[in-house]
């Protein structure tokens, strides 16, 4: 069931945006301060002691949880442990207003991995969405300049956000069998815990192999402490609490179009905090990806 866009829904779509803006920039902020994958880890860590409180009894026998525990342990992988990794890294080496455009391609990845995964058919208009959306992608990795593409050469942040994106795709397919009791989902905490319960096992893990390999040493300050703190309730809880909300009210169609406020809101936080200047292929690159969304989302 869905309603027409009131403010207060309008409010709830569009506050997670400007959430995730702030976590790219915010893990940039951060990217010399400890290695990317222990923020990652160190951020669902604090999200889960912030979540025990609001839904810990889903850990509960009766719960139903531990029966469907795979379906749990894989969507912690891929939307946990694995997406948001895989941002941070990026971030080491690209800016957040590259990561965020490059993700902006999300509806693309999610097309062909329904396609090739799930078999969900594709139609004529969802095929020249994507062409869109992944000449504005394009254009990014390619800095804006197009007698460059034959000799793109990525650099690692732009592979990072690409298979982060996939990553993300696929967790989102898998959200949508739903095979546990209803209870689990009913509650947003809920859902979340159980997700991030399994994908801080994920991060654990991939926080010790990160620093098994010789990751840099950690830079403990207020900053990095007000970091962690803000990335672990805004982008996590508080933003995920609002968008579940947002896109009941609004429908999931509507609600796809707010995510890509994100690049907008990070090319203003960019610009306000990092004092990076968003140029005009930056633009030109949201208007294609934007316009290859609403092309696909034709009926």
């Amino acid at each position: 069931m869905t309603e027409r866009l009131t403010p207060r829904t309008i409010l709830l779509l569009t506050l997670p945006p400007l959430l995730w803006a702030g976590n790219a920039v915010v893990g940039r902020l951060l990217h010399d301060m400890l290695p990317p994958v222990l923020l990652n880890f160190l951020r669902w860590a604090l999200a889960l002691c912030f979540l025990l409180p609001l839904a810990g009894p889903v850990f509960r026998r009766e719960a139903g949880l531990w029966r469907y525990w795979r379906q749990y342990a894989a969507l912690g992988l891929l939307g946990i442990g694995m997406y948001n990794a895989l941002q941070y890294m990026a971030l080491q080496s690209s800016t957040p207003i590259n990561v965020t455009l490059v993700a902006s391609g999300m509806p693309v990845w999610m097309m062909l991995t329904g396609w090739l995964f799930f078999g969900v058919p594709v139609s004529r208009k969802q095929v020249a969405g994507a062409v869109l959306s992944i000449a504005g992608v394009v254009l990014v990795l390619a800095r804006g300049e197009w007698r460059h593409v034959l000799e793109l050469r990525l650099v690692a942040g732009d592979l990072f956000m690409i298979l982060a994106t996939i990553a993300w795709s696929l967790y989102s397919w898998l959200l949508l069998r739903v095979k546990e009791p209803a209870a689990i989902r009913a509650n947003w905490a809920s859902f979340l815990l159980a997700q991030v319960a399994f994908g801080v096992l994920w991060s654990g893990g991939f926080a010790l192999a990160e620093q098994a390999v010789g990751a840099m040493p950690v830079h403990w300050s207020w900053a990095l402490a007000a970091g962690l703190l803000y990335v672990a309730t805004g982008p996590a809880i508080v933003a995920f609490g609002c968008w579940g909300a947002g896109v009941r009210a609004a429908g999931p169609a509507i609600g796809s179009f707010f995510v890509n406020l994100t690049p907008l809101f990070t090319a203003v936080l960019s610009s306000a905090i990092l004092g990076e200047t968003p140029h005009a292929y930056h633009a030109a690159a949201f208007a294609l990806i934007v316009g290859g969304i609403v092309i696909s989302a034709r009926r």
